[in-house]
């Protein structure tokens, strides 16, 4: 790849090739635009979230966005199956826990001395999914949220909304129409015991 491209050209080309090799995981031809990105992050009441999780980090837009907005000292989980993205991941945040797959991701959260997590944001385009798997990521990150953690998810159609009303309150869905393709953000609540 080109070194001399800018660095959002080049995020675009990263991602647009881990698409071409993988489209069934990836679920979008380009990176989340900055309108998206800033949807999912402000929806995040950051003063209260002392572990956070990303699943499906991509090329990291949103993982950027994450780290800038958390406080000192929080803990982040970050989830991302492609090798060479995930290698990334690794080298630009060596502070942050990153694993390949988000069906462990109470195992990955337990093995760092942790329970749950205060939030939980995910990338990862659940429509692509089969309904066996879609079960098993959605349970997973239920129990791997503590009770009131949040649950913030992009998604390109309303598709899930069904499902997650079974595990969480959805405080609500906001439609970004400045996004390749538009997308819609489900901001999600764990029920209290």
């Amino acid at each position: 790849m080109n070194a001399n491209l800018p660095s959002a050209a080049m995020e675009k080309v990263k991602f647009f090739y881990q698409f071409i090799r993988t489209p069934r995981s990836i679920g979008s031809v380009t990176p989340s635009s900055r309108f998206l990105t800033n949807k999912m992050i402000d929806n995040v009441p950051w003063s209260e979230i002392g572990s956070v999780a990303e699943l499906g980090c991509g090329t990291g837009v949103i993982t950027r966005a994450i780290h800038e907005a958390m406080k000192p000292g929080t803990t982040a989980f970050l989830f991302e199956r492609d090798p060479y993205l995930r290698k990334q991941l690794t080298f630009q945040y060596p502070d942050s826990n990153t694993y390949s797959d988000a069906l462990s991701l109470s195992a990955s959260i337990r093995s760092e001395g942790m329970e749950q997590v205060d939030c939980i944001i995910s990338g990862l385009p659940f429509a692509n999914f089969q309904p066996s798997l879609r079960e098993s990521l959605v349970e997973q990150i239920y129990q791997s949220l503590k009770p009131n953690g949040y649950f913030i998810a992009f998604q390109y159609s309303l598709q899930m909304k069904k499902q997650l009303q079974s595990h969480f309150d959805i405080l609500s869905i906001q439609f970004v129409m400045l996004n390749i393709p538009p997308a819609f953000v489900y901001v999600c609540q764990k029920r209290g015991y």
